[in-house]
């Protein structure tokens, strides 16, 4: 691998949208650091990006446990000198193996962590690198989904869906793009958001009982555009769906949501307040 190789982590990157992902920037040149729970598949993507003429990395990570994001962020930086793109694309949908309230390890409702505070954690625990790489990207993948948090009831203890959970877990990750777009306002380091497609055939579409409307190129595509485009070089705090500037649910917009979701979510996992 050259040392000077630029280096993006994709999350979920084992199959579907993160896979398709991972191996086109694999092909643009980027050393791949290949992030899933199952190490065969992992190794698989490796393998196939490899005898493509590219490199990559495994990373085993199951991301309801902040311990594992914890030693996740600790191999990363131990492994690679620069992280110039951060893609967090892992998640599961809204029935999947869990169609029930769960909670993983740190006692967090299953969906929040996953979908959201796991990609929190990591890239805060990231981010002194990802500025140190600078001009870097962070890609936070969403959805059209969303639904208002009530911060009195951010775990779901009382009125819980499925479907409720994910989509209070997708606009949390629109608040925490627009809150970190204004922290890392001049630091090099751009953060946006997308809705990649609708109804992509993945894994976590057929698990929900939907049929597929497209293919995970259209999405995987539209991620690419912001990993790539050179005028996402400069442009930070945007919600696209697909490729086109959107608008969000509206209490993403509200500084005080925001703020108040960045303090509870770095108690959660216990970093200092800012």
């Amino acid at each position: 691998m050259d040392g000077h190789a630029r280096r993006a982590l994709v999350t979920g990157s084992t199959d579907g949208l993160g896979q398709y992902v991972a191996q086109a920037l694999a092909r643009d040149g980027f050393h791949v650091l290949v992030h899933g729970r199952d190490r065969e598949r992992a190794e698989a993507v490796v393998a196939a990006i490899r005898d493509a003429g590219g490199t990559a990395d495994a990373y085993l990570c199951d991301l309801s446990s902040l311990t594992a994001v914890r030693a996740l962020a600790d191999n990363v930086l131990a492994g690679h000198p620069r992280l110039d793109l951060l893609v967090n694309s892992a998640g599961i949908g809204a029935i999947g193996d869990y169609p029930d309230r769960h909670v993983g390890e740190d006692g967090y409702e299953l969906r929040f962590t996953v979908n959201y505070l796991s990609g929190f954690l990591l890239t805060h625990l990231l981010l002194a690198r990802l500025k140190a790489s600078a001009p870097a990207r962070i890609i936070n993948v969403t959805s059209l989904s969303q639904r208002r948090l009530s911060f009195a009831n951010l775990m779901l203890t009382d009125g819980y869906s499925g479907a409720r959970a994910y989509s209070q877990s997708k606009l949390a990750q629109v608040l925490f793009t627009f809150d970190l777009a204004e922290t890392l306002r001049g630091s090099g380091v751009t953060v946006n958001c997308l809705h990649p497609a609708t109804f992509m055939n993945t894994n976590m579409v057929r698990q929900d009982g939907v049929s597929p409307l497209g293919d995970v190129r259209e999405g995987g595509d539209a991620i690419l555009s912001l990993a790539l485009d050179d005028r996402f070089t400069q442009e930070s705090g945007l919600y696209l769906d697909g490729r086109v500037p959107s608008q969000a649910n509206q209490q993403a917009y509200d500084p005080v949501a925001r703020e108040t979701l960045r303090h509870l979510s770095l108690s959660l996992v216990r970093l200092p307040t800012f």
